[in-house]
């Protein structure tokens, strides 16, 4: 199969049909073989009974409802367990995202043999306010932090190789920064291509003031277990021995002030130094201990996944796959 593409989505049964319709045309334009892969991320309008619809004039549509609405991260990382074309693109499904784009896309993942490309929405038609201006903060940041020089990570618009989206991780909402995902599993060939983007036709955002505080912490988050996710006892072990080493070296000097120059001064229990020595002796042994204790638990940690599928449409059930059946 030449490309599978992920759509995940919330409330957007205005936009199913047209976007399947003007996909399907680009497809058989170019003669791929295909599969559109739908994630409900628990819709509240008509979106499932759409793509049900959708499935019943076209095969090569396959779907996944979600018991409730866990996010876009989840439903993407759904999504990538079920794909199976040697090119997968992911798109929003607001009509945002321009379907013409994927030709380009495909050749240049499976011929150019680029690992990952995200799109950039080098023009956009999003409020300044709510998008614009926070995603050219974040996009910043997370250059900065991540070494990747990507204008735009959340394009919504991006294409992948298969042994990617196999070998990262998508939860919490680090849907942001895929890239850095893929970067960090040892994919490098990463680039990006500007995108068409256009104003949405149909509803509204389903983002609000929320995601500033999200896309900081998931930033955040990102660039600590980029640096020691593998490794925690390297921050927290560094970080503990030397606060014990630094609060015990400050106790030995009150003791030997105390003892032999000048015995006849206050108690040392007098003195605030001698419990600035002790709370950083009890925070180095503690840091110390978080970090075994995070070594411990990588080491045993079994992989799960963080959502439950209530359908499956045109897909085969995965005897491992956290879900559950509401027929």
């Amino acid at each position: 199969m030449n490309i599978s593409v992920v759509i995940p989505l919330l409330n957007e049964a205005e936009s199913l049909k047209e976007l399947h319709d003007w996909i399907v045309s680009v497809m058989q334009s170019n003669r791929f073989t295909y599969e559109l892969i739908f994630i409900d991320d628990g819709s509240t309008d008509d979106s499932w009974e759409t793509i049900l619809q959708l499935s019943t004039i076209n095969s090569n549509v396959k779907g996944i409802k979600f018991q409730k609405n866990y996010g876009k991260s989840q439903a993407l990382n759904a999504g990538f367990i079920e794909a199976q074309g040697d090119v997968v693109i992911t798109m929003d499904a607001d009509l945002q995202d321009n379907p013409d784009e994927i030709p380009e896309l495909f050749n240049l993942i499976q011929n150019e043999k680029y690992d990952l490309i995200s799109g950039w929405k080098k023009v956009r038609y999003d409020s300044v306010v709510w998008k614009n201006t926070p995603s050219k903060l974040f996009n910043w940041a997370a250059r900065k932090t991540s070494g990747l020089k990507l204008h735009d990570f959340n394009c919504g618009l991006k294409a992948y190789r298969n042994a990617v989206i196999k070998n990262i991780d998508v939860s919490g909402e680090m849907h942001r920064y895929i890239p850095v995902l893929a970067k960090n599993a040892g994919f490098t060939k990463i680039a990006e291509k500007v995108v068409k983007h256009q104003a949405r036709k149909y509803g509204k955002t389903k983002f609000g003031i929320e995601r500033f505080i999200h896309g900081f912490l998931d930033l955040l988050t990102i660039w600590f277990i980029s640096k020691f996710g593998k490794r925690p006892m390297h921050l927290f072990g560094a970080m503990g021995t030397l606060m014990f080493i630094i609060g015990f070296c400050f106790s030995v000097y009150l003791g030997a002030d105390k003892l032999f120059i000048n015995p006849t001064g206050r108690l040392i229990t007098e003195r605030p130094q001698f419990y600035i020595a002790l709370a950083t002796m009890i925070m180095g042994t503690q840091f110390f201990l978080a970090g075994f204790i995070a070594e411990m638990i990588l080491r045993s940690r079994q992989e799960h996944t963080n959502y439950k599928i209530a359908h499956k449409l045109n897909l085969p059930k995965h005897a491992s796959q956290n879900s559950i059946n509401l027929n």
